[in-house]
């Protein structure tokens, strides 16, 4: 495929999506006030991004620091306006790198990186965008706080650190009915008053708008197959 292909394609897939949201957000009976839409750029080389860029998105998310930190840096000095998403976990060792890069988190999960994030804030005085990542499903191999601990851990965050965490983030089990897991991170959301719900992905993120999601991560759908050599 020429690099011609790859950029129609690729701007075709993104305006695709674009409308499928919009088609979402007019059948739901509650959507939120607006669903952003995180173009997920992991594993995916400049050639595959630009045309997402060139054709004026600006909302974009990947899962490592590192790989993140060897590709935007150079795109970021033309396309300023760029929002960078922090999609995947993060190590604490990471913190200050990612808090350099990134301008939002969506995998907050864990005491000893709440700590870490907020020594660094504090000491850079740049704040992201926080969302505490929520295993829905309570699954052992998997990141995220409990729901039943999350309102606690909402609230130490928020007033005892002073970070600013804007909102809810969960994957469900990939063997269960994902609208099950939107609900609950919804609810959860609406007992801690936090505004923002960072779910639905490819195959599922017209459900998460539904229940009010406001941020949606989508990836293969635009960019095509991943290149695992990233």
């Amino acid at each position: 495929m020429t690099s011609v292909d790859v950029a129609a394609n690729v701007a075709a897939n993104l305006g695709a999506i674009l409308a499928r949201i919009q088609a979402a957000r007019k059948a739901a009976v509650a959507p939120a006030a607006a669903t952003h839409l995180i173009a997920v750029t992991k594993t995916h080389a400049r050639e595959r991004i630009l045309p997402a860029l060139h054709a004026g998105h600006r909302e974009f998310g990947e899962n490592r620091v590192q790989e993140a930190k060897a590709k935007w840096p150079a795109l970021r000095p033309e396309f300023p306006d760029v929002k960078l998403h922090l999609i995947g976990p993060l190590q604490t060792n990471k913190v200050r790198e990612a808090v350099a890069l990134f301008d939002a988190i969506h995998s907050l999960d864990r005491l000893r990186l709440a700590e870490a994030l907020a020594a660094e804030m504090e000491k850079t005085g740049k704040h992201l965008e926080l969302f505490v990542e929520v295993n829905t499903g309570e699954e052992e191999q998997k990141a995220g706080v409990p729901p039943r601990e999350t309102g606690a851990f909402v609230r130490d965050c928020r007033e005892r650190l002073k970070l600013p965490v804007v909102g809810l983030m969960c994957v469900p089990p990939i063997d269960e009915e994902p609208a099950l897991h939107f609900a609950l991170l919804a609810k959860l959301a609406r007992e801690s008053g936090l505004e923002y719900l960072s779910m639905g992905m490819s195959a599922d993120f017209e459900t998460a708008i539904r229940f009010g999601a406001t941020h949606v991560r989508v990836g293969t759908a635009i960019f095509g197959e991943r290149d695992q050599r990233l």
